[in-house]
Parts: C-alpha cells; structure tokens; sequence
C-alpha cells in the first residue's frame, strides 16, 4: 500500500498527529492493541501490513504479539504491543485496527461452531455477505484460524470454503459447491438439474439442494435412485436449505416432535427459549428436519449419501443440534461468520512515550506489566 493510499484511507486527525509530530519532534512510542470482548487471536494480516510499511518506510517496528495466532484472548487483553516511531506510527492506526478486530471476532464464531459439532465438517459460505474481496479474505483467513484452533480440541473443523480466491487458507486448490437453486430452477426439475451437473462434471462428487419444490424427501431420493452407484459410493449428498417460512416436507408441529422422540427424547425436554425450540421442531433446517431427512433417506436403502444442512447455523443453532445428535455431516454457514459488526472493533492506545509509561485515564490495564509475555514475536 502507498503513502497516498494510507493517507487517503486513514483518519484524518491520525494524518494530522504525524504532521504535528514531524514538526515538533519524534518521539518513541508503545501501542497497545486490544478488544473489548473475547476472541481468538488472527493477527496475520495485521502484522503482515504493518511489516510491509515498516519496509517501504526504512523505519523499524517492534511487534510484541502477546497471543500466539489462534490463542484466546480475553476482554481488554493486549494482544499486541506495537512500539517504533511515533511519526511513523501515528497514520497506521486505523488500517491496522481494521486489519486485527474482524479477524479476531470472526476466527472465535468459527471456533465456537465447530466446538459445538465437533464430529460435523463445516464449510465456509461467508462470501456473498462480505464487503468486496479484502474482507472476504479476511473473513476466510479468520475461519481458517478459529477451525486450526477448534482441531486442536479434538473438532473437525472446517473442510474448505466456497470459492477458489480464499481456498488457500483451508490448504485447497479450489472452492467446493455444486449447485445453486438458480440451476434447479433453470432445470425445471431437481433430477434434471443433478444430471446437468453429473453431464458437464462426471469426476465430481454432487451434492444437490432438495429444497426447492418444498420437497425435500422425495427430490432427495429422486436423485439417489436416478445416481445408485454415487449414493452407495458415498458421493452423493443431499443440502438442506428449507427456508424459515415452511417445514420440511411431511413436517409439521406435531410430526417434528414425534421425530425427536423417536431419536433424541431429552433434547426436546431440555430447550431453554423458544428459539431453541425453532432450531428443535419448528420450521426451515431443524433438528428434526435432519431426523426426518436421515430416516428417509435409511428406509430407501441409501445410508451413505450424506447430509449437508445450511441456513441460520450460529453457535446456538449448532449447539441444538448437537443436543439433539442431529445427524449432519457437513453444515454450510455463512453470515455468521462476520455476524455482530459491533463487536469487531478492535482498540489502541499509547502506553509508553520514550519509555516512560503513560496512558489516558481508565486505561492502566494496558501498561506493561513486569515478565509479562505471552505467544511471540512478530516483526
């Protein structure tokens, strides 16, 4: 990034400050850098910028990481001290900040989900919710972090994402997907979108959404009788995406929880509010939905076609669902990954000015503290 960019994109009593300070001065500076709220660690793409400046400036940054990548870190934690000049400093705060607090957040909601379904693959789908293509690699990058942390606790974690840009930061060449419901639409019919798939990618697994025509079971084993040899192969899969207006097919209020009795009976006696009674039995991609789908699915003589679900998965939703031991292979999830934008802003504050401590006031719990010394180094 070049200076005029920098300045350009930086606030402007940041661009100001360095003026002020280049006229009256340098001084050396100490920063630290934190959120107001839990998260875990992803200061890559932080640390990877402020490295590039520190280069095209000839000026040296210390970059004192406190929290190793994919650490948590608590509530008002430094997780990063930042110490060089203060004139060359002071226009960086706001890209660095931008850089750190999103990725932080968005690594801790990947790592929360995949704790909650720590035998179900997940799949990034965060793309299509993302500001422009910097935030979706950052959004990918912070996935791939809270899913390394998560594996590191026993998860599986997330598999891949859904497009070849950001397919790098799970160790693959490409994005995964198959079919969007524009296709099936296009076909006419959700056998025949399967097969326009099949006709023009023979070599690849198919996963097809079932949720179109509202008919998800007989669609879904539509398409395994239409693919005998991919379903007994176990590269036939079938998305669920029933939206939150209807239930799957052959559901209802009644028949959802006779499903969950017939499977996870305490699940429905343990629900806390009534959103976790939707994610249970009401409508759209519920546990008993994922029930319902596994059984049919079972009864026509196809167990190893798997089970992709996607729509609203959260922490709480995937914490319901493990409850109820919903039989899932792979969830989808997108907009949550970046979900509460509130919560992202990362902070900092000078702390030292030619070594000597000193922070505005309310803010002590930044300085330094004697051996305090976390993760590692970076810069």
């Amino acid at each position: 990034m070049g200076e005029a960019e920098i300045a350009a994109r930086t606030d402007s009593y940041f661009n100001r400050t360095r003026r002020i300070v280049e006229k009256f001065g340098d001084a050396r500076v100490t920063y630290a850098v934190f959120l107001r709220r839990p998260v875990v660690s992803a200061p890559r793409l932080a640390l990877e910028f402020l490295e590039s400046v520190s280069r095209a400036r000839g000026t040296p940054f210390e970059l004192d990481l406190k929290y190793a990548e994919g650490e948590w870190v608590g509530a008002g934690d430094p997780l990063l001290y930042i110490t060089g000049s203060f004139a060359a400093l002071a226009d960086l705060e706001t890209l660095y900040l931008q850089k750190l607090g999103p990725a932080c957040v968005a690594a801790h909601n990947a790592y929360q989900m995949c704790l909650e379904l720590p035998q179900t693959a997940f799949l990034a789908m965060e793309a299509r919710h993302c500001a422009g293509h910097e935030m979706q690699e950052m959004m990918a990058y912070a996935a791939s972090v809270g899913s390394a942390a998560a594996r590191r606790e026993g998860a599986r974690g997330f598999i891949g994402n859904a497009n070849d840009a950001t397919a790098h930061w799970f160790g693959e060449a490409r994005g995964r997907g198959t079919m969007p419901h524009a296709l099936i639409g296009y076909a006419g019919s959700t056998v025949r979108a399967a097969e326009m798939f099949h006709e023009t990618f023979p070599d690849e697994d198919i996963t097809v959404l079932v949720d179109y025509f509202g008919q998800e079971v007989t669609d879904g084993i539509a398409v395994c009788q239409r693919f005998p040899e991919l379903a007994a192969e176990g590269r036939l899969a079938v998305r669920l995406d029933t939206h939150g207006g209807r239930f799957l097919e052959g559901l209802d209020p009644a028949e959802s929880y006779a499903v969950l009795e017939r499977h996870a009976p305490g699940a429905i006696r343990r629900y806390r509010s009534e959103t976790e009674l939707r994610h249970l039995v009401g409508t759209g991609v519920s546990a008993a939905a994922i029930w319902r789908m596994r059984e049919a699915l079972d009864e026509a003589g196809f167990p190893k076609v798997r089970i992709v679900a996607s729509s609203g998965f959260n922490v709480q939703k995937c914490r319901v669902m493990a409850e109820a031991r919903a039989p899932v292979d792979v969830v989808g999830t997108g907009s949550f990954i970046p979900e509460i934008w509130s919560e992202t802003y990362a902070t900092a504050d000078i702390v030292e000015y030619d070594g000597v401590p000193r922070v505005k006031l309310g803010r002590e719990f930044l300085l330094r503290r004697n051996g305090q010394r976390r993760g590692g180094n970076g810069g």
